[in-house]
């Protein structure tokens, strides 16, 4: 059966910061240690993102995480307008990175449409193992 847990955050800078706080704490509380860096990392351009892009005033996006072993998935929900893709990189470039990370670093990497909106989101396989059931 898997895990999931929820949280949302404002529309605000300190929100990315927050979101990747709460990411890192779920995961060690599952007990999630391989590929943290790299999904920190990801939940950090995600949140970014859907605060520079994707969530209109007013409004908030939402971060689920979901264990379903090994896999962990990563999810940002907002409601904004728009199809966030992955730039083509030129090494000048200062911004615009976020995607690209996200697909490099993730097993897998997609973008769902929802009314409003659309759900933003990476898997990343762990050698995580469940314990047994007693």
């Amino acid at each position: 059966m898997p895990l999931s847990r929820q949280r949302r955050f404002p529309r605000a800078r300190r929100s990315v910061s927050t979101a990747r706080s709460f990411a890192v704490e779920i995961l060690t509380e599952w007990g999630i240690e391989e590929r943290l860096d790299d999904i920190r990392l990801c939940v950090s351009e995600l949140a970014t993102n859907a605060v520079l892009h994707g969530v209109p005033p007013g409004r908030e996006f939402c971060l689920c995480l979901v264990l379903d072993v090994p896999f962990v998935r990563v999810e940002v929900v907002d409601s904004g307008d728009g199809q966030p893709r992955v730039l083509d990189q030129n090494a000048e470039d200062t911004g615009g990175r976020g995607l690209f990370l996200t697909s490099a670093l993730s097993d897998d990497f997609g973008v769902t449409s929802r009314v409003p909106g659309k759900t933003v989101w990476a898997v990343f396989k762990t050698g995580y193992v469940a314990a047994p059931a007693e």
